[in-house]
């Protein structure tokens, strides 16, 4: 008897709801039974994001960004990493895998030899401020896509704002070219002083670009060399 009650209850239920009811009323209930409302991911509100007032706060606000599908694929968001008060900021692409994992930018072998030369021209790792484009790692390090940029761009943009560097640094081509919006060669780019929103713009190696080639190291020291020249002129 019971299972035939159940299956006619089922029967019953699945009929109201092919027929379009969002409330379902029972033959022996007078409280209307409603399904419960579909759970939505939380949005991410531009506003919200754009008025933070620190680099904390701005880190709380989108560490739990879902604009584009690589939140599926990362292990941790990779923010930034340095002091709030940075002169200087470099800006790569996107995270690798050690940084996917710690959360943290270029902390894998480019990491380490970054910190390296910043050391060989005088600077601290933690004077300065690093950041990607991407702050999820694209699969197999594969280049950022387009629509990847643009809902990752405007982290950037709110970093650099609050930041207010004096000098950006990219590190390597296709950074320089998502931001400079330019097809230029890295040879082309690299000497080169250019304007980023109102701040003074460089182009250089990528320190993985180094691995794979140490005969470009002292181009990269030289360059390092030149921005600090700058930032005294600009201190001045």
């Amino acid at each position: 008897m019971g299972g035939r009650i159940k299956g006619d209850l089922e029967k019953y239920l699945r009929q109201q709801l092919d027929l379009g009811f969002k409330e379902i009323y029972l033959p022996f209930e007078s409280t209307p039974m409603t399904p419960p409302k579909p759970r939505t991911l939380p949005v991410l509100s531009i506003e919200r994001f754009a008025e933070a007032e620190t680099l904390d706060h701005l880190y709380r606000t989108i560490k739990d960004c879902r604009l584009c599908p690589l939140w599926k694929t990362r292990t941790k968001f990779v923010f930034g990493d340095g002091s709030p008060e940075a002169e200087i900021m470099f800006i790569g692409e996107a995270p690798g895998r050690d940084e996917d994992l710690q959360g943290i930018p270029f902390v894998g072998r480019a990491g380490k030899l970054l910190n390296k030369m910043l050391d060989d021209v005088g600077l601290r790792r933690e004077d300065v401020y690093i950041a990607n484009i991407l702050k999820s790692r694209p699969p197999e390090n594969r280049d950022p896509e387009p629509e990847e940029v643009e809902a990752c761009e405007p982290f950037l943009h709110a970093q650099i704002k609050l930041l207010k560097p004096k000098i950006i640094c990219s590190l390597g081509r296709i950074a320089a070219q998502t931001l400079l919006r330019t097809k230029m060669t890295l040879g082309e780019m690299r000497g080169r002083w250019f304007d980023y929103q109102g701040t003074k713009f460089m182009v250089t190696y990528h320190p993985a670009a180094i691995l794979r080639a140490m005969n470009n190291y002292e181009s990269l020291i030289d360059d390092l060399k030149r921005l600090l020249k700058e930032l005294r002129k600009l201190r001045a």
